[in-house]
């Protein structure tokens, strides 16, 4: 083929002017010879894959006589062609127990058969030595991001039959028809095998908008599959929560540094980020690190202040661990170590509300009601503090709500997987739903008085507190995963007299 000039060269063609690999057939000749041969790992089960069979098998039942497609999604262009790194959809990873950055474009899909179901992980095989992907291919290709395990590998790891990638249109299709097997994607997960399902079904014989309310049913589905964790979950739960204390502590001997720095919020920011890269996978959140004033924004992520003696800085922060689970912990500390009195007197108020949550937070309450137990405590120090435009009583009725001027999230949200974890689950599922031994979700008030907030007294402008812990409902209450942590001002002030020497 002719040399195109650059006139004729599409923007597609054009990522590749950079490049200066060679292409010639004696080049690929011998750069596809003399490798020894690849060393087999002895591979054994995952410690998860005795757990993700029996959650397949609930999902499963919910849909007797169909094809459930649960796509891991794929790499993500960052700019230009470089790519986030990779993490597979929740309900992906939840089902088959593979994280981190593994299996990108991998699709589980539990195909109907008599007694139920029959799992198989598509995958992407790795390429061979003689193919211009082992060398050229920067988005796969072993020289530019490391070997690939082979199907049996993962087959062996996950207790899933594996196939190529290649045979998914092929599968997808297979019985499909007017009164044949119904197809369900997870939405949104990987547009290709979404465009991939909907050829699949074009013939079925059902409406665009059946599919995609069956699409939003697997959605609903994955998600309340994950209110009530299992074992091996709440052991990485646990993990996650301890590699969180261990940032939290550095982020405290770190303070001084922090102090002196023109933004001080990015060193306690790039502190806590390193110490989950070193201690898990990585953040599963964007780390908040909020000092003065830049704490009442709820979600302050551009952490580009100064950290000043005298202010509160609200870190809310996270270690995610390699299979994907997350905590969620806030901490609200007194920059040089010591609350000023209306510092005190705000996070005292903030941490009865939270005591009160976790009380409410016990089997066969409702979520709602964790909820509800801490902003009786809100709305009550309010009046008592002469903020609000009536009584605490007045305050708390549906069309009253005035406390909430100050306190406008929600206490609680389930976690796990996500940072918001579940958040698909029917209303009746989550907010209305029963709290259940192994249900895991945070206890988070806060109170945030912004500096231009002419309501409040000028003492309490600038301030805003909020404690967060992650609870893990029990047969007979709750656990504080997090305690570890202290929460009440004199124990914070005491841990960071001793971590800062």
């Amino acid at each position: 083929m002719a040399e195109q000039t650059p006139a004729e060269q599409t923007l597609a063609d054009r990522g590749s002017n950079r490049s200066q690999r060679p292409s010639s057939p004696a080049f690929r000749a011998f750069i596809a010879d003399r490798w020894a041969p690849r060393a087999e790992a002895a591979v054994a089960p995952a410690p998860v894959a005795a757990h993700t069979a029996p959650r397949r098998a609930r999902l499963g039942a919910q849909f007797p006589g169909e094809r459930l497609v649960v796509p891991a999604g794929p790499l993500v262009t960052r700019s230009n062609d470089t790519d986030y790194r990779f993490r597979p959809h929740s309900a992906f990873a939840h089902l088959t127990g593979l994280g981190t950055d593994q299996e990108p474009d991998a699709v589980l899909v539990l195909h109907p058969v008599l007694d139920g179901h029959e799992a198989v992980l598509y995958l992407r095989p790795p390429a061979g030595r003689d193919t211009e992907e082992f060398f050229a291919d920067s988005r796969y290709g072993e020289f530019w991001v490391g070997a690939r395990p082979g199907l049996a590998e993962i087959a062996a790891v996950t207790g899933l039959r594996t196939a190529s990638i290649d045979d998914l249109p092929d599968a997808l299709v297979k019985d499909v028809g007017p009164g044949g097997v119904r197809l369900r994607v997870v939405p949104d997960a990987d547009p290709t095998v979404s465009l991939l399902v909907d050829g699949a079904r074009a013939d079925s014989g059902r409406t665009l908008d059946e599919d995609a309310e069956a699409d939003a049913g697997l959605a609903e589905a994955v998600s309340e599959l994950r209110l009530v964790k299992d074992a091996y979950e709440v052991a990485q739960m646990r993990a996650a929560v301890a590699a969180t204390v261990v940032g939290f502590e550095r982020v405290v001997r770190h303070l001084p540094r922090a102090a002196v720095h023109r933004r001080g919020e990015r060193v306690i920011e790039a502190v806590f980020d390193g110490t989950a890269r070193e201690e898990g996978n990585a953040v599963g959140y964007e780390t908040i690190a909020a000092a003065g004033d830049h704490a009442t924004t709820l979600h302050w992520i551009r952490n580009d202040g100064q950290v000043r003696p005298g202010d509160l800085v609200l870190v809310d922060a996270g270690v995610e661990v390699e299979s994907l689970y997350t905590a969620d912990v806030t901490r609200t500390l007194p920059v040089d170590g010591t609350f000023t009195d209306t510092q005190r007197r705000v996070y005292q108020a903030v941490l009865d509300a939270a005591d009160a949550a976790f009380a409410a937070a016990r089997p066969g309450a409702r979520f709602r009601d964790v909820h509800a137990a801490a902003m009786e405590v809100i709305a009550d120090r309010l009046a008592g503090w002469g903020l609000l435009p009536g009584t605490a009583a007045e305050s708390l009725l549906p069309d009253g709500q005035f406390h909430r001027r100050w306190m406008v999230h929600g206490t609680s949200h389930h976690l796990g997987l996500d940072v918001h974890d579940c958040a698909q689950a029917r209303r009746e599922m989550y907010l209305d739903g029963v709290l259940e031994p192994g249900m895991v979700f945070t206890i988070e008030p806060g109170l945030y008085f912004k500096s231009d907030d002419v309501a409040v007294p000028a003492e309490y402008r600038g301030i805003g507190v909020r404690i967060e812990d992650d609870v893990l409902v029990t047969a007979d209450g709750n656990e504080n995963l997090s305690a570890a942590l202290p929460r009440r001002p004199d124990d914070v002030e005491a841990w960071m007299r001793g971590l800062l020497g």
